[in-house]
């Protein structure tokens, strides 16, 4: 079993270039399947989402190659199948987009139930009111679903809840429907700028992505080109708030500044300095932090996915802070890990609150989700002593290269692996509670 190790650390100090958005990344590989010619992606992270999207690709004829350069050539001109391996659906949570991309080249997609990251089974139900409105049938099996479509119309779709996956799944399908698509509160998160203009880049027509009313006009064909993915705000983020952790000076490089204002804002609001420039943001913090309050929204608000590391950081704020969690209500689960580690923090119904101030000793704990995995990162940081953290496949899910990354900072981080026999009661019960 492999774990990682965080022993407490001095203040972080240097600066890191930020991988491309894991987000966007998943999203723009499937969207490569409505080319019908050869497309480049350049800034694609090597995590393990692509392995299995690779296993995907094989099964159903999409070729997908990492050049020498980097970059993630793909050929989808051999596809022949849209039937989805349940057991491969289930291993991540975006598999839906390959019906959206699909959809119009087959009329026919069978696919898996989404797995990945599971914050109380992630509803796919604005998907399907989508895909129906488009003039899909869809039909629900025990591991799988079916959606099937002679032709695809274009329709005006109203979202009753803004859904970043949702708006990306439509424009996918709608690309190649036939008429105009409408779509209203839909979300504006870069992630769905960024296929919008992978999407125009290859020929669609999408006007509006960014703003919560998009219009697109179908077309029969689309072509192929080099992209170049935008870099990942979450996992920025969560470097900048590694700078308060201990007090520290920390620069992300590579990074859209604008994508990141909700989260510079509440490090202010914190007290941690940010000077921003054209393309890198520096956070430095004395190491003395203030209470707040986050209230999580979609896009340009603060992002769920960020949360759980700034939990980790206001345990290090004097004073009560409060975390209200409005996407994902049930996304608490780092918080009985928090726990092991000697954090205060109750949550009642939507909401943790927390004690910062006091002190952390090293434990097992596990990681449950990509950034719940982060968040025990951060606070081993703080923590006296060591702390092993396993479950690490969901860090390495969003993660190219986080443990060089915060070693490079002066992080006491490394990977390590206990043998299976050595496994006792102590190192099993964060898995049971």
């Amino acid at each position: 079993m492999n774990y990682i190790q965080v022993q407490k650390s001095g203040p972080l100090k240097g600066a890191v270039t930020i991988q491309g958005s894991k987000n966007s990344s998943l999203a723009l590989l499937a969207a490569s399947c409505l080319a019908d010619s050869t497309v480049t992606l350049d800034g694609i992270p090597n995590i393990e989402d692509l392995r299995i999207i690779r296993q995907i690709g094989m099964d159903i004829g999409l070729d997908i190659v990492r050049l020498p350069s980097g970059e993630l050539f793909m050929d989808p001109r051999k596809l022949h199948s849209a039937v989805i391996d349940p057991g491969k659906a289930s291993a991540y949570r975006a598999s839906y987009y390959f019906v959206g991309a699909l959809l119009a080249k087959f009329g026919k997609v069978t696919v898996g139930f989404p797995g990945g990251d599971d914050f109380v089974s992630r509803p796919i139900d604005q998907h399907i009111k989508a895909f129906r409105m488009l003039g899909a049938e869809v039909t629900f099996h025990n591991d799988h679903y079916v959606v099937e479509a002679k032709q695809l119309r274009g329709a005006d779709i109203y979202f009753d809840m803004i859904t970043s996956g949702a708006t990306i799944n439509t424009m996918l399908a709608a690309v190649r429907a036939k008429g105009r698509t409408r779509l209203t509160n839909a979300a504006t998160d870069p992630e769905v700028v960024d296929t919008a203009n992978f999407l125009n880049m290859l020929g669609a027509r999408i006007i509006g992505a960014g703003t919560d009313q998009i219009r697109i006009e179908g077309v029969p064909y689309l072509g192929g080109g080099a992209y170049q993915v935008i870099p990942d705000r979450l996992i920025a983020g969560s470097f900048l708030m590694s700078a308060g952790i201990n007090g520290g000076s920390v620069t992300v490089r590579n990074v859209i500044p604008e994508h990141l204002g909700s989260c510079t804002a509440k490090l202010r609001e914190i007290g941690m300095e940010i000077v921003i420039d054209d393309q890198n943001i520096t956070a430095h913090s004395n190491g003395k932090l203030r209470a707040t309050r986050i209230r999580t929204g979609m896009y340009p608000g603060f992002a769920t996915d960020l949360q759980q590391p700034f939990t980790a950081l206001l345990l290090q704020s004097m004073g009560k802070s409060i975390v209200t969690e409005r996407v994902y209500p049930k996304r608490f689960s780092h918080v009985q890990q928090l726990k092991r580690l000697g954090a205060n923090i109750e949550v009642r119904k939507e909401s943790a609150f927390i004690k910062g101030g006091v002190p952390l000793i090293g434990n097992w704990v596990h990681a449950t989700d990509v950034r719940a995995g982060t968040c025990l990162l951060l606070a081993g940081l703080a923590a006296e002593g060591s702390t092993k953290i396993t479950g690490i496949e969901h860090i390495q899910r969003g993660n190219e290269n986080a443990i060089e990354l915060f070693r490079s900072l002066g992080a006491r981080i490394s990977l390590e692996q206990l043998d299976e026999g050595a496994v006792n009661s102590e190192i099993r019960a964060p898995y049971s509670g």
